[in-house]
């Protein structure tokens, strides 16, 4: 079985998403699930997780609405207003919620109070909580790991790594100690849009996968495609296969947990649909 644990859908032409600018055009179009499925039929994958690309309630209704019409799209990590005095309504239908933390000016906005009941209910409502940071986030990340033991964290694609640059260095030893707390898992993802889109090479890029895979263990790692966003760099192919050659050491139970089983436990997937 194999889960997609991290993809988006969206159309821009009904609504405005602030971060398509400059070299992010391409994605300036509809990506919707008829788009995705054949690409997953090639692959043999079962099913996924649709992500949240917009603060929006609208949207997180659409992708629900999508989830209930789409057999294979089995869960949805959605944008709620965390601040809101109605949060755990808005986490109703939801696999997990999401923030662009890292666009936010404050690096500690994860520990805002206001912001702190929120994440208190989507551990309430028993549902992952996706931290989408980076490396200047990664210490506000790992202080609400910390207060909320009983609420699963995911971070998604590996806290992305300043690739371009190569100082990683500040990069690995945060998230390093994020991935010592048990209840954070690690989406590798993401991986091929941090580097450089033209030049990238899988023999760079699959250290840093088994850097997480070492650091969180097989038990809590989930391979997400990033799809479209990952069209920017490289295609659905590439990234399904970066991510198995980074399994190459792995047996096949921790490959299953990683290919599907982990996505499956931590999103709460048990009423999976019938497979693509």
């Amino acid at each position: 079985m194999i889960v997609d644990a991290h993809h988006h859908l969206w159309d821009p032409a009904r609504a405005e998403y602030p971060w398509m600018t400059g070299a992010l055009a391409p994605l300036r179009r509809r990506f919707g699930a008829e788009d995705l499925e054949p690409l997953l039929r090639e692959r043999g994958v079962d099913g996924t997780v649709v992500v949240q690309a917009r603060a929006s309630l609208d949207e997180t209704r659409e992708l629900v609405a999508a989830a209930e019409r789409v057999p294979w799209l089995l869960g949805v990590v959605g944008w709620v207003d965390l601040t809101g005095p109605d949060v755990d309504r808005q986490l109703d239908g939801l696999a997990g919620a999401r923030h662009q933390v890292h666009d936010e000016d404050d690096p500690d906005w994860l520990l805002r109070p206001d912001v702190q009941r929120g994440v208190a209910a989507v551990g309430r409502a028993g549902i992952a909580y996706d931290l989408l940071v980076r490396t200047r986030e990664l210490p506000a990340a790992l202080d609400v790991a910390r207060r909320w033991p009983e609420t699963r964290f995911v971070v998604d694609h590996l806290a992305k790594p300043p690739l371009r640059s190569g100082d990683t260095g500040l990069w690995a030893q945060r998230l390093a100690a994020v991935a010592r707390q048990p209840n954070v898992s690690c989406k590798l993802s993401g991986l091929v849009t941090e580097a450089d889109w033209e030049s990238w090479r899988a023999d760079r890029l699959v250290p840093y996968l088994r850097r997480a895979l070492e650091w969180f263990g097989p038990e809590r790692c989930l391979f997400g495609s990033d799809w479209p966003v990952c069209l920017l760099a490289a295609d659905y192919d590439a990234v399904l296969d970066l991510v198995l050659a980074a399994l190459d050491d792995c047996d096949s139970a921790e490959r299953a947990a990683v290919l599907g089983g982990n996505a499956v436990r931590v999103y709460g997937l048990l009423g999976m649909s019938r497979p693509v």
